[in-house]
């Protein structure tokens, strides 16, 4: 219900949740509007305990806190895609160089020679998101945005992050706290990838259906959230500008950048083509450090209205 009256708050206003800006230049990915709000940051008393999480990985999401963004922003539609950053890197002539982890045996990550966001390891099209980029290159990519459109583009805040996933939805994922529909709206670990690369086939470690990807997959083939984005849980970890916390014990309700904490470790959110359920929710925090390259890592843009 809550949910419902937001959508319809926000047609009142002027501002549907679908609303969508038109792209600032033939090669910028396509922006979606999204409307000031409030909502409740973090996971919820009891979250953690029933999706299963690790008792070492507890705590980085509360404690839960209100938060209002009072704002309108814009925030990418999709993750941005290899072709999109093969534009910025023609026009710049700029270089990821190596190294860029891979995923080895129960979701570790290894280092692999030759691996790059031209061939992270895996087929993929110029409509697959963009990976083994760090958050550097991340950075860049969004000032060569500014640069050639004059608009302020940026990485997301953690904030902002969160609220556009959520998108009025107060629930363990933006389609329910259940998992039977994830397929439907994510690309994560199912059955199809535990097939192909010989995973054990627990309901632990993956989603007991098949979203017919192995590895990445190009962006808006799953259902989008009620803001009109595509891909905020799964296909890949987005990298976010916030410096590094291990819980929210000092943050405020501010939407802002934290800027306290290890900002030699920057945060990502979202979960990825690889990860197990308890991974794969709204309120999900890890982080890398500024460097680091991923298989399982790329980035969206947002921009101030």
């Amino acid at each position: 219900m809550r949910l419902i009256l937001l959508i319809f708050a926000m047609v009142l206003l002027g501002a549907p949740a679908t609303a969508q800006s038109p792209r600032d230049c033939p090669q910028c990915p396509e922006m979606v509007t999204i409307p000031p709000g409030t909502f409740m940051m973090g996971s919820p008393p009891g979250e953690e305990e029933r999706e299963g999480v690790p008792q070492r990985y507890r705590g980085r999401s509360e404690p839960q806190r209100r938060v209002t963004i009072g704002y309108a922003f814009s925030m990418g539609k999709y993750e941005v895609t290899r072709g999109e950053f093969a534009a910025f890197v023609k026009a710049t002539g700029y270089q990821p160089g190596p190294p860029c982890f891979a995923v080895g045996p129960e979701g570790t990550a290894v280092e692999r020679d030759g691996l790059s966001w031209r061939d992270p390891g895996f087929r993929q099209t110029d409509r697959d998101p963009v990976v083994c980029v760090n958050w550097v290159d991340a950075k860049v990519y969004a000032e060569w945005l500014q640069s050639i459109t004059g608009k302020p583009y940026r990485l997301p805040t953690e904030a902002e992050w969160e609220y556009a996933a959520r998108a009025g939805s107060e629930q363990a994922r933006y389609w329910g706290d259940g998992r039977d529909d994830t397929c439907h709206y994510a690309n994560v670990a199912d059955q199809t990838a535990a097939n192909a690369l010989n995973w054990p086939p627990s309901t632990d470690t993956i989603f007991s259906c098949a979203d017919k990807f192995v590895h990445t997959a190009p962006v808006g083939r799953f259902k989008p959230n009620a803001f009109g984005l595509y891909d905020m849980l799964g296909n890949v970890w987005e990298w976010i500008g916030d410096c590094w916390n291990a819980s929210y014990a000092k943050a405020t309700n501010n939407p802002d950048y934290r800027r306290d904490g290890d900002c030699t470790k920057r945060v990502a959110r979202g979960g990825g083509w690889s990860n197990p359920p308890r991974t794969i929710r709204a309120a999900t925090r890890s982080a890398d450090d500024i460097g680091t390259r991923n298989q399982l890592l790329g980035f969206r843009v947002a921009r101030t209205n």
